[in-house]
């Protein structure tokens, strides 16, 4: 069955890129760093301090707000007790008609109703009639004059008219709260002191469960971070298989599956580079060892100084000069400092003389080359650099005469998709594996198959293709099944410029 590959920046998105600074600095890990406090406890202390400010807060407004309202409440209190021991009074008076023993009677029965309450009776004239602080019954105020511990303060105490006959005014009954300045009764001292207790008590568990639920939160939060910290210290350390593992659709579990996925980059990457490293090695060692052989073998009268043997040399630093080359346009494209020179170019006519020259050295290999025209009008205009584009469907010809057999089919065809241009560029050679697709356009990569054969290649054409691809805001369509053949396609798009702002808006 036939595999088929994709690849291009139009593929997948690529991540967006930074500018790079012209200040830079770098310093290395310390191996050992001095452990600061946990995350846990961190947490654990901010919810405790969060618990314990609410519960100053909440004091704060009590005090404030509540005490003062709970003042005015047991103040009403005692004024309603006031006026309706005022009235009461006033009732037994006007029976009287005079302050005599029977009205002072009255005041003394309503104060004995409250302990915590005591009552003055003033006459109009301002004199005291009667007073529950009085040291001395009035039987004995011949011997001593009696002593009022009242409270004189006006907000120590709350006063009522005590009215006679015609509801003219005969005297005052002042009312205060025994043992207290804010007239508190022991009742309501004591519910005042509950009330209190109550909030601290609460505020102490409010605490405690911030604590717990600090403490539970972040670890739930610490361990996946912590996971990640300790896998970054694998990869330092040089465990480039290490991953974390953590996963979710929250900001952690993003960060540990992006933190994961570039684990993967950097082990994929360091791979290729040490591939990489092998690879230029042995490419260039082998030019140079023929290189090496022969001068050594004239030198030493093996071989004659001839015009074959300078040839042979001659021949290797040819190759050797197109690797170099190709390796420097290769690393232009990638670091972008190869400018691309686009103009309105017939690709139709461009790709069909490139077949044109190219049909000589076809047909000397034993092979067929042809050109098949799908455009509508036979003529089909775009946006390109026609040097590169020319450079790329060459690299993808040769590829295909390189591992095509004798007597075998290289087609190049020309056709639009849309808005696209697509190059498609098939043989009927050896075909590639479909677990080598992926490799195809790594540079030095040949299969196991091609590199059986003495054709070999520089390895770096199809990489140079994919940039130029690339370059262009393409993809390139990889076909091929074993023994059947391989088909390349270019998808290029005809207008750079509506492509490139398309791009940037749904970058956008």
């Amino acid at each position: 069955m036939a595999a088929k590959f994709v690849t291009g920046r139009n593929a997948r998105a690529d991540e967006g890129s930074q500018q790079p600074s012209s200040r830079n600095s770098w310093n290395t890990i310390q191996p050992d760093p001095k452990r600061s406090q946990p995350y846990s406890t961190s947490m654990t202390l901010a919810f405790a301090l969060t618990a314990i400010m609410t519960a100053a807060v909440l004091v704060a407004v009590l005090g404030i707000v509540w005490e003062g309202q709970f003042k005015a409440y047991t103040r009403q209190n005692m004024q309603a007790l006031a006026n309706s021991a005022a009235e009461s009074i006033s009732t037994v008076y006007q029976r009287e008609g005079s302050w005599d023993d029977t009205v002072l009677a009255e005041a003394k029965n309503t104060s004995a109703m409250s302990s915590d309450v005591g009552i003055q009776i003033i006459g109009p004239d301002g004199q005291v009639l009667y007073d529950d602080t009085w040291e001395h019954t009035r039987e004995s105020a011949g011997h001593a004059d009696p002593v009022s511990n009242a409270p004189t303060g006006t907000d120590s105490a709350v006063t009522a008219p005590i009215l006679g006959a015609n509801d003219t005014q005969v005297g005052t009954l002042r009312l205060w709260a025994f043992g207290s300045e804010t007239l508190l009764t022991r009742a309501d001292a004591a519910f005042r002191s509950n009330s209190y207790g109550a909030i601290a008590v609460a505020a102490a568990i409010a605490v405690v469960l911030a604590c717990v639920i600090g403490y539970f939160t972040s670890k739930r939060l610490s361990t996946p971070i912590q996971r990640i910290t300790n896998t970054a210290r694998q990869l330092r350390n040089g465990d480039l298989t290490a991953r974390s593992g953590v996963r979710g659709s929250d900001e952690i579990g993003q960060l540990g599956e992006t933190f994961d996925d570039m684990a993967t980059s950097l082990e994929r990457d360091l791979k290729l580079e040490h591939r990489l490293t092998g690879d230029v090695a042995h490419e260039l060692r082998t030019p140079l060892m023929a290189m090496q052989a022969t001068v050594e073998a004239m030198q030493d009268g093996v071989l004659p100084a001839d015009d074959e043997h300078f040839e042979t040399v001659a021949a290797e630093v040819r190759r050797l000069s197109r690797l170099v080359d190709a390796m420097l346009k290769l690393s232009r494209l990638e670091n972008g400092s190869t400018e691309l020179k686009t103009e309105r170019t017939d690709v139709v006519y461009l790709i069909r003389s490139l077949v044109t020259s190219q049909h000589q050295l076809f047909d000397e290999k034993g092979l067929h080359l042809r050109f098949v025209d799908e455009s509508q009008y036979g003529e089909l205009n775009a946006d390109i650099d026609p040097d590169l584009i020319r450079e790329a469907v060459v690299n993808l010809m040769s590829n295909a005469m390189r591992y095509t057999d004798e007597d075998g089919w290289v087609t190049v065809t020309v056709r639009q998709d849309k808005s696209d241009v697509l190059i498609a560029v098939q043989d009927t050679g050896i075909g590639i594996a479909k677990e080598d697709i992926p490799q195809t356009f790594s540079r030095f990569w040949r299969s196991d198959v091609s590199r059986e054969r003495v054709s070999g290649g520089l390895g770096v054409g199809l990489s140079l293709t994919k940039e130029i691809v690339d370059k262009h805001n393409g993809t390139i369509l990889v076909e091929s099944e074993l023994g059947k053949g391989t088909t390349f396609t270019l998808r290029i798009p005809q207008n750079r410029g509506r492509r490139n702002l398309a791009q940037a808006i749904q970058e956008g």
